[in-house]
């Protein structure tokens, strides 16, 4: 029997780097996927559901939408996240808005929704992709840094006011992970993404930033039974390495 089977699975950011290996790792394991995006094109899902997070009626909906066309609603990851760079003086009120839209706005909206719903069929479990760098920020990275430490008090708060609904709230703070938005940062910037990643590499402990596997193995932890008893864990991926 495989971890999974039967589960419905809200995933957002499903067509990402780390959302489309989660996306997989799911289906592999018997999941039921319901997968949300600003684009889907050659998503292979149960459910696709195109939409903007930024749009407050599409957050608000997803879950009651995934609880009608797949029966039931087991496991959300809030995955989707956006990646502002600069000093507060740097940061423009698009770059304030988007990042608090997608990376707060979007996954309260989601788990106030689905919260409920789960709770009506006896609970569930929630995991928010939040940061190293939300508990430790680091330089130049102001507005990113505040949300994803936001985010990751929110899974404390809700981890606490709702296990006893039988709802486990978690969240995986990665460090650098090599992913296309990581790439094409490094891009815009004038560097090569290979040679980039690669010098990065170098100041991580392990030898190696870390992949989309590394992240989504530690999801599918926190989702499972295997960790029945985590509620508001804050779980470190970062290959040793301290934000800095």
């Amino acid at each position: 029997m495989k971890r999974f089977d039967g589960k419905a699975v809200l995933l957002t950011g499903a067509r990402g780097g780390i959302g489309a290996t989660l996306l997989k790792a799911f289906r592999d394991e018997g999941a039921r996927i319901a997968a949300a995006d600003r684009d889907l094109d050659g998503v292979e899902a149960d459910l696709c559901l195109p939409g903007d997070l930024l749009d407050p009626e599409y957050a608000d909906t997803l879950p009651s939408t995934v609880r009608d066309a797949l029966g039931g609603l087991d496991i959300v990851v809030n995955n989707a996240g956006v990646i502002t760079r600069g000093t507060v003086t740097e940061t423009s009120d698009d770059d304030w808005s988007l990042s608090l839209g997608v990376n707060v706005e979007a996954p309260f909206r989601i788990c106030r929704a689905a919260i409920p719903l789960m709770a009506e069929t006896g609970g569930g479990a929630i995991v928010n992709i939040a940061s190293c760098w939300g508990l430790r920020p680091g330089p130049k990275h102001a507005v990113y840094c505040m949300t994803k430490a936001a985010l990751a008090s929110l899974t404390q708060c809700m981890g606490m006011d709702h296990a006893g609904q039988g709802i486990r709230v978690n969240a995986v703070c990665p460090n650098e992970v090599n992913t296309p938005m990581l790439r094409s940062g490094f891009a815009r910037r004038g560097f090569d993404p290979d040679s980039a990643v690669a010098e990065l590499g170098k100041t991580v402990p392990i030898g190696r930033i870390a992949e989309p596997e590394d992240i989504v193995q530690v999801v599918l932890f926190l989702a499972s039974d295997a960790a029945s008893y985590m509620c508001g864990s804050l779980v470190e991926v970062n290959g040793g390495k301290a934000v800095g």
